[in-house]
């Protein structure tokens, strides 16, 4: 649940909180005063403050980003409110900046929330409107380019990671797997970066160029990070969240990392991966080279990609089980998954 039961106000007083004699740091919530507003009352939620004011439900958080690019944040999401699409817009204080310091100067930022769940991916009903929600917003999302917001070639990016898999297969080599997570890996590490340089391949021969030219020249833009935990199931409809990773790109980029999320879940099942498929492509329809795109997407080992990187770049010396248990179950799965994109993507365009 995003929605917590509240907390009781409390006093405030610069940047503490009083409840009774003990002090207590307030997380930002000195700030409201800024916007004339007061919190009637609060709830800690992931890294932030849900405070209950006259203006409804506002989330609070501190501020680590750029505020240029949070403008152009804002820019699209009050673009994407008055095409009536229920979105975390930020509020600007009375001075008119959507960044507040508090008196020890640490920034903050307050924007709309709202009162409801997040997508829950064993239900499909929520799963399905999930995806027809992302539909509507593509549909929106279009904005004249910035070029420090394109996100770099998928081709580029493919061919870097293939060459950090092999990297990383090297060093264990040379090493002497000495722990679960470097024997399983290079017991498999042969048969995925197969599939990687098939992908790459297929990236290559495809139009990817001529798709990604024309998703810029019409300004498309991404989400970034499209998951379960960003779209809120209200009462009555939906709401997207945390757009803080958008970019320009090719916006079956959102679809995929959706979609392989939740199928990874229901161990590759292709019936659902092409009632997701269907449910986008009713709203917004996919073209022959997003299907195109789509399918080399889908080929591509990410996932096994992510679970070596963060093994590479972290303490070798303990490796969480956590991991070690991933990347059996990728392993687990890989003859399911390995023909996924020929099984779901037969024929343009179902």
């Amino acid at each position: 649940m995003i929605v917590y039961p509240p907390i009781p106000p409390h006093k405030i007083e610069g940047t503490k909180i009083h409840k009774g004699d003990e002090p207590l740091y307030d997380y930002g919530l000195s700030t409201l005063t800024q916007y004339g507003l007061a919190a009637e009352n609060t709830t800690r939620t992931r890294g932030a403050l849900l405070c209950r004011t006259q203006r409804g439900i506002l989330i609070l958080r501190e501020f680590h980003g750029s505020e240029k690019k949070l403008q152009f944040q804002q820019e699209l999401l009050l673009h994407l409110q008055s095409a009536g699409q229920n979105v975390d817009t930020y509020l600007p204080n009375q001075s008119g900046d959507l960044v507040t310091f508090d008196k020890d100067n640490i920034p903050y930022t307050l924007q709309i929330w709202y009162e409801g769940r997040e997508c829950d991916t064993k239900s499909r009903e929520d799963v399905l409107k999930s995806i027809r929600t992302l539909a509507r917003l593509h549909k929106s999302m279009k904005l004249p380019v910035h070029e420090t917001y394109m996100e770099k070639s998928l081709q580029d990016e493919y061919t870097r990671h293939n060459q950090e898999i092999r990297k990383i297969r090297k060093y264990i080599r040379q090493k002497r797997p000495d722990n679960a997570y470097e024997k399983d890996f290079l017991a498999s590490v042969g048969w995925f970066l197969e599939k990687g340089e098939m992908a790459l391949q297929m990236l290559k021969d495809s139009r990817y160029e001529e798709l990604r030219r024309i998703s810029m020249e019409e300004g498309c833009v991404c989400h970034g990070e499209y998951n379960q935990h960003n779209v809120l199931i209200l009462k009555s409809g939906t709401a997207v969240t945390n757009f803080d990773h958008l970019g320009f790109d090719i916006q079956m980029t959102d679809l995929y990392c959706f979609m392989r999320k939740i199928l990874e879940k229901y161990n590759w099942d292709v019936a659902l991966a092409q009632e997701m498929l269907k449910a986008y492509h009713q709203i917004r329809p996919i073209t022959p080279l997003e299907w195109q795109n789509l399918k080399v997407r889908f080929t591509y080992p990410e996932k096994y990609w992510k679970l070596a990187n963060y093994y590479f770049s972290h303490n070798k010396a303990w490796i969480s089980e956590k991991n070690v248990e991933k990347q059996r179950k990728l392993i687990a799965q890989k003859e399911i998954w390995g023909v996924f994109p020929e099984k779901c993507f037969p024929k343009y365009p179902f």
